[in-house]
């Protein structure tokens, strides 16, 4: 079942990359970090795709960081705690679920939050491994559904915490290297195609919904049914 969870952590963290008012300043915001906005010269390529790498260390650290604490704080709860964590999650899931969907509306998770870089060290990688981290901590609310999803699973799987944030971390991190290696072709593919991505959002906010009642009604044993009747056939 870890794999199950892992699997739609990583599917997580690129539905938040793809969420509508994140995507489509993405592009513009790594060259700003590297240092410029033109894109089509090799070295500024290169630069981008290294301040990228930067940038996703950035907030790997901080989500992998939050998910030792989380496993720590969590792992030790009796199991009666534990069930009721696992009720809590999948109300959490769900809810952000059905967020997603648009069933719901949030206020704060509406507001239209842009990145501003105020400050800038003598090196453009530290410059952006910072604002990685400040990009976790201070996470653009319309992606907040779903990492707050991520972590209502993992307060109902606490031993798996730190590696649910860091498959997450590894979801969200992977398009944004893409992103970085092909800026140019990646901000064209965007213009034309972003507003399709908001039914990637709703899509996704239907599987939360499902495995939310499924968390909440400690029922995730049917989804392990899945997994026996694929192991008899691979075997």
């Amino acid at each position: 079942m870890n794999i199950l969870f892992l699997g739609t952590a990583f599917i997580a963290g690129i539905v938040s990359f793809l969420s509508p008012c994140v995507l489509p300043i993405i592009p513009g915001f790594l060259a700003y970090l590297a240092g410029s906005s033109d894109a089509s010269s090799q070295t500024k390529r290169r630069d981008i795709f290294i301040n990228a790498v930067f940038f996703v260390l950035g907030f790997s650290t901080i989500f992998a960081l939050l998910g030792i604490l989380l496993q720590t704080v969590l792992a030790e709860v009796g199991e009666s705690v534990q069930v009721w964590l696992s009720r809590i999650g999948g109300l959490v899931i769900i809810f952000f679920g059905l967020y997603l969907v648009g069933l719901i509306k949030i206020g704060f998770l509406e507001r239209d939050h842009k990145f501003a870089v105020k400050k800038k060290f003598n090196s453009r990688f530290a410059t952006s491994f910072v604002f990685g981290m400040a990009f976790a901590v201070g996470w653009t609310p319309c992606a907040g559904a779903v990492l707050g999803s991520i972590l209502g699973l993992a307060a109902s799987a606490p031993v798996s915490a730190f590696f649910l944030l860091f498959s997450y971390a590894l979801g969200l991190g992977f398009p944004f290297l893409v992103v970085g290696a092909f800026t140019a072709q990646a901000t064209a593919l965007i213009a034309k195609m972003g507003n399709s991505f908001v039914w990637v959002n709703r899509a996704f906010g239907v599987i939360l919904i499902a495995l939310g009642i499924l968390v909440f009604t400690n029922d995730l044993t049917l989804l392990g049914n899945f997994s026996v009747i694929n192991n008899f056939f691979l075997h």
